[in-house]
């Protein structure tokens, strides 16, 4: 696996990819938008972070001029439904210590502006990077609008699973898409986790 590449900036490309000479061998690399600004002309000498991506019909090379943007891009792709191409996307419009900010605020609104990204994706996103990512304060129960101990209609005492149930709710899922999802979540984990599972399930 490739973890970086250091070598002369032969060219780059209107639509992110760069080629980077490498002991006489040439790699092309794609990259976000945040690194391409920070590269210089073609001639220089480069080093970037990357994330070696294999398929069964590829292999790709994706760059980054600080760790931080390739911990985040794979931390992205880890999440149910993320590719590389939306990881980017993301990253375009969200670098890192944007994103942790998006986290800690709950900003669906920010991540939906992202191409690609609808009101239930970045609700899982959230979650689901929340769990990936170590950032300090998070706390799910800013997300569901509830507490382990109180909180919905009428002052009635919360369970997980019941969280769960309003979470979706909110979110816009229908009375049989949320009976779906919550038929087969476990009994003994945490709101956080059961919901991250149940959105999981309605992403598939």
């Amino acid at each position: 696996m490739i973890g970086s590449v250091r070598g002369t900036l032969l060219d780059r490309w209107p639509t992110g990819e760069v080629l980077i000479e490498v002991s006489g061998i040439g790699y092309r690399v794609i990259i976000t938008a945040g690194t391409a600004a920070s590269l210089s002309e073609p001639g220089s000498e480069v080093f970037l972070h990357t994330h070696h991506h294999r398929r069964e019909d590829s292999e790709t090379l994706y760059g980054f001029a600080t760790v931080d943007e390739r911990i985040v891009f794979e931390a992205l792709l880890s999440a149910h439904g993320v590719g590389p191409s939306l990881a980017l996307g993301i990253l375009g419009a969200h670098p890192p210590a944007s994103l942790v900010r998006v986290l800690a605020d709950d900003d669906l609104d920010a991540l939906c502006l992202v191409p690609g990204v609808g009101k239930k994706t970045a609700a899982r996103l959230l979650i689901e990077l929340k769990s990936k990512l170590d950032i300090p304060g998070l706390d799910i129960g800013a997300l569901t609008g509830t507490t382990a101990t109180g909180g919905g209609a009428g002052g009635r005492r919360s369970t997980p699973l019941g969280d769960v149930r309003d979470a979706l709710a909110e979110l816009g899922y229908s009375p049989d898409e949320i009976a779906d999802a919550v038929r087969s979540l476990p009994d003994d984990a945490g709101t956080s986790e059961l919901l991250r599972l149940a959105l999981q399930q309605l992403a598939s």
